[in-house]
């Protein structure tokens, strides 16, 4: 997909890509500040509110682009459907995690944990596709272990947010990558799967007077409703803008959301940032910088 010469090469078209798919990383940098204007709001019940209108907004918009064949080809693919159930459940827990993180100040931790994700990707590719690392790669992803033992040690608790972020938004990378359906389709039938305990949940909240919801004020009502457009917007942005880039670009340009939560954690809500904090996340740059190079590098002399 990425490498398709009809839509890739233009100079307009690149450019088009580039604000595309950096609009999509932006809003996913910036997104702690919308979720921290619902920090009154349990993680769980932001969740659950997020599934149930990501729903509907994502039907309406399958409507609009005229997709309802793709649709409905997915619906009727049992291998499929077993694919995506399983990446609903890791697309839950990371969508939980990263709510819970930003609105308990770990910021800092979400952030790490998507700057690693990169590198924990070329870990599971290695494991369960049989993909060979290059030695730059090995180097990497040993000099972000390295970082994240030396804070494990250091503060003598483990980082297990940055690392569940990694690796569930890993493991669900890597089951997408063997689903063949499109990025919007599919996060539609995802958050299908989860709409009905979803719903389920908002109206026991409902009927035992604790839900949020329409009870407390219209600011709060948009906020949750609002949830859908800043789940969908930023994927399917991405989604445009990879269709028009390489896929060296996109890697690079995929720093651009944990970079945002990270200067918004030091410099917005003033998460503390220790010199044992300050020296792991230049040792998981410096993997990153490694990484990216070699990517690039590689990239270039293959194609």
């Amino acid at each position: 997909m990425l490498e398709n010469s009809d839509v890739i090469g233009s100079r307009s078209e690149t450019v088009l890509g580039v604000f595309y798919a950096g609009s999509g990383f932006l809003i996913w940098g910036l997104s702690p500040v919308y979720w921290k204007n619902l920090i009154e709001v349990p993680a769980l019940e932001i969740i659950m509110h997020r599934i149930v209108w990501s729903v509907i907004f994502l039907i309406c918009f399958i409507g609009l682009q005229r997709r309802w064949d793709d649709f409905v080809v997915a619906l009727k693919n049992p291998r499929l459907l077993l694919t995506l159930f399983a990446t609903a459940i890791f697309i839950f827990g990371n969508w939980f995690l990263y709510i819970w993180a930003v609105n308990n100040n770990y910021l800092l931790q979400a952030s790490l944990g998507y700057y690693i994700n990169p590198l924990v990707n070329v870990v599971l590719g290695m494991l369960f596709l049989r993909e060979r690392l290059r030695k730059p790669q090995v180097v990497a992803v040993l000099m972000a272990a390295t970082g994240v033992l030396y804070l494990t040690f250091y503060f003598k608790e483990f980082p297990w947010i940055a690392l569940t972020l990694a690796f569930s938004f890993g493991f669900y990378g890597l089951i997408r990558k063997v689903a063949p359906v499109g990025s919007l389709v599919g996060l539609a039938v995802e958050t299908m799967f989860l709409f009905l305990p979803a719903v389920i949940y908002l109206f026991y909240l409902d009927s035992i007077g604790a839900g949020s919801i329409f009870r407390v004020s219209f600011k709060l009502d948009l906020l949750l409703i609002g949830c859908a457009p800043v789940t969908a917007a930023p994927l399917l942005l991405f989604t445009l803008g990879a269709k028009r880039l390489y896929l060296s670009t996109v890697g690079l340009m995929q720093y651009i959301a944990p970079s945002g939560m990270f200067l918004l954690a030091i410099f917005f809500y003033g998460e503390p940032f220790s010199k044992a904090q300050i020296w792991t996340f230049i040792m998981i740059w410096a993997a990153l910088v490694i990484y990216s190079t070699d990517s690039v590098i590689y990239f270039r002399r293959e194609r």
